[in-house]
Order: C-alpha cells, then sequence, then structure tokens
C-alpha cells in the first residue's frame, strides 16, 4: 500500500528521518514549558509578593527568561548536550548555524558502552530538527533560574540579578544538565532523571537558598510581613504552571509515544493528590483551607513527580502525592520554624522547601518505585529499576550519590558566583530603597490607585475648576514625593 502523500518526504523541507508527530509534540511541549515561566512565573511572582515588591519581581522572572534564551544558543546548549569534554561538562559553542540547527538531532555523549567498549545503547536521536532540541532543553534552563529567583525577591539589587543569570546558567546549569541528561558520567552510571527532579528542582531549591543566604534577608518588615498584593492572580500563574508541566513531563522522552502519554497522567495524579494533602493538614493544624497552602502543596507535588513521572505506575504516582504534601508541608511548617539555619536564610517563596526538599524526595522514591517494563522503554542502562522491584539498595545509592553531587556543585558554584559579582555590585540593595521597593528600583509601580503614591495632575485642562485643583493637586504631589513613590498618573 502506497504511502499517503502527507507522510512521504519531500526534501528538504520534510526529510526522510522527520517524524512530524513528533516535532508538532515536541514543539507543543516547549510553548507549555515556556507559559510557565513567561506569563506562568512573571505573574505568580509579581502577585504573591508585597504590593510594593511586584513589578521588580515579575521583572527578574522576564529578564532571566530572556536573558537565558540568549546564553542558551551561544555557549549553554553545547555545553549542556553537546560532545563531551569532562565527564560532568561538554564543550561550549554556538547553536546558532542553519547547518547545525536543521540536521536531525542527535545528542553526542550518549551512547552507552559495554565494560569492553561494545556499543550496549545507542545514541539518542530524535526524529525531528536540532533546533527543536535547543529550544525544547532552553525552557527547562530559563525555569531553573526563574525558580531560583523565588528565593531572593524582595531585596536582591536587579543589577546583581543581571549578571547572575547568564554566570549561573553556564557554570552551574549546564553541569547538572550534562551529568544526568547530556550523557555525563551520571547519566552512563544509572542516575535517575527522568524530567529534571535533580536537575532543575534539586539545583534550584540548593543555589536558591546559597544565594539568599549571601545576598542577605529582606528589611524586618518585609519578613514579618508579606501578604501577597493578588491572590487571585497568584491562583492564575498556578494554573499556568499547573498545565504546562504536561508539556514538562510530556516532552521529556523527546517523542510522542507511550511513556509520554504515562509521564502527563502521573503528573497531574500526583500534583492532585499533594495538593489535597497539603489542604487536609492545614485544615487539621490551623483549621482552615489556604489559597496559598494549596498552591506550595500543587507544586511540591510537580516538583516530586518530576524525576519519575514515565517511570512510575499512577498508583505509586498517587503514593509520591501523599509524600510530597506531607514531608514538605512538614520541613516548612514544623522543622523550618526549629532550625536556626533555616530561620536565619530568608528564603523568600521557601523554594528550599517546595523544591530542593520535594526535588531530593522525588528522586529517592524513583529509586524505589521506577517499574522495570517503563524503565525499558526510555533509560539508557539496561536493567535499570527501582528497589520495590529487584533493583537493589544500589539503585537508592546511586540516586542518593547523584542528589550530593547537584547540592554540592550548586552550593558551591553559586556561592562564587556571587563573591564575584559582589566585587562589582551589591547584591543587597540598600534599606532607603528596600523601604520604597518598586519605585526606587524601576521608577514604576505596579498598581495606579488613588492615594497610594500617584500623582493628579490637575494642569492638564486649563480651566477655571483646573486652576482652583491647583493647591490640592500641589499638596498630592508632595504627599508622593515624600512616600518616594513616582507611579502612573492618575488622569480624573
Amino acid at each position: 500500500m502506497a504511502t499517503p502523500l502527507a507522510y512521504q518526504a519531500s526534501l528538504p523541507g520534510s526529510p526522510e528521518w522527520l517524524n512530524k508527530g513528533d516535532n508538532a509534540w515536541q514543539l507543543a511541549a516547549a510553548t507549555l514549558v515556556a507559559i510557565q515561566s513567561m506569563p506562568g512565573l512573571v505573574v505568580l511572582y509579581g502577585s504573591i509578593v508585597k504590593k510594593k515588591w511586584a513589578v521588580n519581581s515579575a521583572f527578574m522572572a522576564l529578564y532571566a527568561f530572556a536573558a537565558a534564551l540568549i546564553v542558551w544558543v551561544i555557549v549553554g546548549y553545547r555545553m549542556a548536550f553537546g560532545d563531551r569534554l569532562l565527564p560532568f561538562w561538554g564543550k561550549a559553542g554556538p547553536a546558532l548555524g542553519q547547518r547545525y540547527l536543521i540536521r536531525r538531532a542527535f545528542l553526542p555523549a550518549t551512547p552507552h558502552h559495554y565494560s569492553d567498549g561494545s556499543l550496549e545503547t545507542p545514541m539518542v536521536e530524535p526524529f525531528y530538527p536540532q533546533a527543536s532540541l535547543v529550544y525544547f532543553e532552553f525552557t527547562f534552563a530559563a525555569i531553573t533560574v526563574i525558580l531560583l529567583a523565588g528565593s531572593v525577591l524582595g531585596r536582591m539589587n536587579i543589577r546583581a540579578w543581571m549578571a547572575f543569570v547568564p554566570l549561573w546558567l553556564i557554570f552551574s546549569y549546564t553541569v547538572g544538565a550534562f551529568s544526568l541528561w547530556g550523557g555525563g558520567f551520571l547519566y552512563h552510571w544509572g542516575v535517575i532523571d527522568y524530567s529534571g527532579g535533580y536537575v532543575i528542582h534539586l539545583s534550584s531549591g540548593i543555589a536558591g537558598f546559597t544565594a539568599a543566604f549571601w545576598v542577605g534577608p529582606r528589611l524586618k518588615s518585609d519578613r514579618e510581613r508579606f501578604s501577597p498584593n493578588n491572590i487571585l492572580l497568584t491562583l492564575t500563574g498556578a494554573g499556568l504552571l499547573w498545565l504546562g508541566w504536561s508539556g514538562f513531563n510530556g516532552g521529556a522522552p523527546y517523542a510522542a509515544n507511550i511513556t509520554s502519554s504515562m509521564a502527563v497522567l502521573n503528573t497531574h495524579v500526583c500534583a492532585a493528590t499533594s495538593l489535597l494533602t497539603w489542604t487536609c493538614l492545614d485544615c487539621a493544624f490551623f483549621k482552615k483551607p489556604s489559597v496559598i497552602g494549596a498552591v506550595q502543596g500543587m507544586m511540591t507535588g510537580l516538583v516530586c513527580i518530576t524525576p519519575a513521572a514515565g517511570l512510575v505506575q499512577t498508583w505509586a504516582a498517587m503514593v509520591m502525592g501523599v509524600l510530597a504534601g506531607s514531608i514538605p508541608w512538614f520541613s516548612m511548617m514544623i522543622l523550618h520554624r526549629k532550625s536556626p539555619l533555616l530561620q536565619r536564610v530568608d528564603d523568600t517563596l521557601a523554594v528550599f522547601h517546595t523544591h530542593a526538599v520535594a526535588g531530593l524526595l522525588g528522586g529517592l522514591l524513583t529509586g524505589l518505585l521506577a517499574e522495570p517494563a517503563l524503565c525499558r522503554l526510555i533509560l539508557p542502562v539496561p536493567g535499570t529499576k527501582g528497589l520495590f522491584y529487584g533493583g537493589g539498595v544500589m539503585q537508592i545509592v546511586k540516586q542518593v550519590v547523584g542528589a550530593l553531587f547537584v547540592i554540592a556543585w550548586n552550593l558551591v558554584a553559586t556561592t562564587a558566583i556571587l563573591l564575584v559579582i559582589a566585587k562589582f555590585t551589591p547584591l543587597r540593595m540598600p534599606d532607603d530603597q528596600l523601604m520604597i521597593g518598586d519605585d526606587a528600583a524601576h521608577g514604576e509601580e505596579a498598581y495606579a490607585l488613588w492615594g497610594d503614591g500617584e500623582r493628579y495632575d490637575a494642569t492638564r485642562q486649563d480651566t477655571p475648576a483646573a486652576a482652583g485643583g491647583r493647591d490640592e493637586a500641589m499638596h498630592m504631589r508632595s504627599v508622593g514625593e515624600f512616600n518616594g513613590a513616582r507611579g502612573v498618573t492618575v488622569q480624573l
């Protein structure tokens, strides 16, 4: 039977190796992950913080998204997914030329060999152009550094942040990505990280906590009271994050296949279970459900399932959801209040608990629950499976060692980067600017509300009424200047 015309090769635009379905799904998945950051985290950060930090918090996420893309195509992608330079790092190089981008995608360091040197698992070569893979992996790099930003909201000098983003992506993120995904030593040893429990969430949680230590705390008044300025918008951002996770975990197999279907279902089951668990704990201990708590529970469920999404059965995803909604809840609500170190470090959005703790938990549970038949569909090392399926204690050892490597590298690299940046610009805004917030950092404010620093320009209309109101207008102008606010002029 002849191949339908729509599926025939049509050189050069549709070469024989191009699977249009896989390519369409990979681009869609990449777009879903990008939406998690922009506008997802931009909206969430801008609404979950105190009103005076709404613009600054949203802008930090927006800037990171744009800067990450430029760094990624200039050097980052090939450091994370290119030829091997070191056991934990790829060779730097651009992903800008058409010859490189339109060829079939490939990860040159991924062929896995037997001890005698013969090939055991071939190189990863998805059935679409390299450009699709470059963009897909960029969205993961971008969201990682944006998640990290949640630890330092409300006080980090914006100039220091602008320098930090490209340096951290180059010297920290690419190391974890190559080691676990791009063909590095942890990849070939058999450490399981399906879609970023370690590479993204453990990394951002540890790096964020480290950055919060070096940047320093918010003002005492901000630490004591940091109420969200718009909870409904927070839910909007959280919704974009949750639904975008279909691309996050569904795109990890690099194809529209059985694994991607299992991953999407498991992702949402775990997130829902975790949200409900967190909410039940809030009701049991605090006598009322919390919307922000539900968002945190949603997040920990999504994070916990990420290293296992396509590798566990759905009942296991539900078990992981219960643990994801309870263990990070305990670390945040109980352990945090009793630990001098956790109390000392001002982690604004508790990224350590929602990402580092949940990501580590997910990685360890993967070592227990990874199902052999599902593992055979995607993992590079044959025979990999969870402890409960006969994988032995060694798989847990591998998961622990992989986590320790990611923790140690991010702690050291983040510290080094921030200490270098501190030589050129302060990491923390001065206290007088912290008192003001957005207007001091950007000359802009999030909301044009009367009596909140905006100025009424009564001189717009040259009428007796306008002239009679100039004294009042001058009074309002002086109030605005006293408050240090130069927001949008309200035109009445």
